[in-house]
């Protein structure tokens, strides 16, 4: 399989890894049948990123994923890392194999999560409004596990 010199360097040295014990919001998603699962931490000051760390147990797309993604919504509004994309994170890696698109599909939703669980703890969202504005769906890992 033929990885970018950007995954490579993201997978041999995630930026990134580690926990945030006072999180504002924490994502997990994953399936243990494709062996990818992410868990995001983001802390957030006056709607703000300020800090955002990962624990990531998959392959190598997986983690350089998790890295990049977390590098592109540090220091962003809540605002603009929902907008992250999937294909966003593909580009700033400079692509992925077509069986590893997978994995950026997760780190768009552990982000997702993460700013969630942030407006779960603050209570003032319904959870109808949170879904919706968070855009959050079940992951369907079928695709990725054959």
């Amino acid at each position: 399989m033929d990885y970018s010199e950007k995954v490579i360097d993201h997978y041999t040295s995630p930026r990134n890894v580690g926990k945030i014990e006072d999180a504002s919001g924490v994502g997990e998603v994953g399936n243990p049948v494709c062996g990818d699962i992410m868990k995001m931490y983001l802390k957030i000051e006056n709607d703000v990123i300020v800090d955002v760390k990962f624990k990531t147990f998959g392959c190598g797309a997986a983690i350089a994923t998790s890295s990049i993604s977390t590098e592109m919504i540090k220091g962003k509004t809540v605002e603009e890392a929902l907008k992250l994309k999937n294909s966003d994170v593909v580009e700033a890696l400079d692509g992925l194999p077509p069986v590893k698109i997978h994995c950026s599909l997760l780190a768009e939703e552990a982000i997702h999560e993460a700013v969630a669980d942030y407006f779960r703890k603050q209570g003032t969202m319904t959870e109808e409004e949170i879904v919706k504005k968070c855009n959050l769906k079940p992951h369907d890992c079928e695709h990725c596990c054959h």
